[in-house]
């Protein structure tokens, strides 16, 4: 295995709400140094869940950044110190208004790790009771309850290229339906 850099200078640019923005000068083994810009983000989770058997809820949410509508599973950002699953329940309400009776860890995934700290924790949503979404100011979101079946089409035809969402699926599809058992607790840690 490589040996990691050495950091030499960090200098922060900027530190938000969400995340911030760092510049790291470091030195390989070699003795060459080299630039890297890191995002700093706490981390965040998604939610997947099945209000109807056989049917994906999903949400239509505009993304500034990319000055588009997307097509995805209910997410959200950890508040400092929050539990993960405690965060799942929390969004999937907010943004759905659905209530889970528990949620269960499905996957974790790093969207963009070559310059992105986040880590993404996926649950999967059980028990679910609908009620009134209490989404945040600026949030224009709208909810969609989609067949499994035609989910994965989007995803194969690329209407669907959110990477929680794609990974989310199909992990479900393949690992979870496709061995013909429910997941029994997964094997991955959702904090650190």
């Amino acid at each position: 295995m490589a040996q990691p850099p050495e950091i030499v200078k960090r200098e922060c640019l900027y530190r938000g709400r969400k995340l911030g923005l760092e510049v790291h000068t470091v030195r390989a083994a070699t003795g060459r140094e080299t630039t890297r810009e890191v995002i700093r983000h706490g981390g965040s989770v998604a939610i997947l869940a099945f209000p109807e058997p056989g049917r994906v809820l999903l949400e239509r949410n505009w993304r500034y950044a990319l000055e588009r509508e997307m097509i995805e599973i209910p997410a959200g950002t950890l508040e400092p110190g929050e539990d993960p699953a405690a965060c799942a329940a929390r969004e999937l309400a907010e943004e759905t208004g659905y209530r889970a009776r528990r949620v269960e860890p499905l996957l974790a995934i790093h969207p963009s790790p070559g310059f992105l700290s986040e880590r993404l924790a996926i649950f999967l949503a059980h028990g679910l009771t609908p009620g009134q979404a209490e989404r945040e100011a600026g949030e224009e979101i709208e909810n969609w309850i989609v067949p499994v079946g035609e989910v994965l089409a989007m995803i194969r035809d690329g209407r669907v290229t959110d990477a929680k969402t794609v990974a989310a699926v199909l992990f479900w599809e393949r690992f979870v339906t496709g061995s013909g058992k429910e997941v029994q607790g997964s094997k991955f840690k959702v904090q650190g």
